[in-house]
């Protein structure tokens, strides 16, 4: 059988600078590429102990595909915070949620034992993307 792996995953972004200060100085991940075109930023970050997956971070509604009604669709649903997510894992649930409450990002809901079997927290990035973060053995 074939092996597949998961390499990125795309979440968008209103302010470069501030998504960038989140993922690598509150969160710990390194940056792997910083790019520029026609006066956009894509930056891929990602866990130092896993170089083979990453977090795309690109400017929200650029894809050409997109129609101009899309557009104001994913920007109302941007604004509301209700369009992208992730779920990430750490051997120190707490230690980390201290760290991410510490940096003022928005936090949902803070560390707690799930009725289903795991131990997690949820909040939000500088875009409003919301992160789920689970405790791991």
């Amino acid at each position: 059988m074939t092996t597949i792996t998961i390499h990125a995953s795309f979440l968008p972004f209103e302010d470069a600078d501030e998504s960038l200060a989140f993922y690598r100085d509150v969160l710990g991940f390194e940056v792997r590429n910083d790019v520029g075109y026609a006066g956009m930023r894509w930056i891929t970050v990602g866990p130092p102990n896993q170089p083979d997956t990453s977090i795309v971070l690109q400017p929200a509604v650029v894809d050409p595909g997109v129609s101009d009604d899309e557009r104001a669709a994913i920007s109302a649903m941007m604004a509301k915070r209700t369009f992208a997510g992730i779920v990430l894992g750490t051997d120190d649930l707490d230690a980390l949620f201290e760290r991410v409450q510490a940096s003022g990002a928005d936090v949902i809901q803070e560390p707690i034992d799930q009725d289903y079997g795991i131990r997690d927290c949820g909040v939000r990035d500088p875009a409003g993307n919301q992160l789920r973060i689970q405790q791991v053995l």
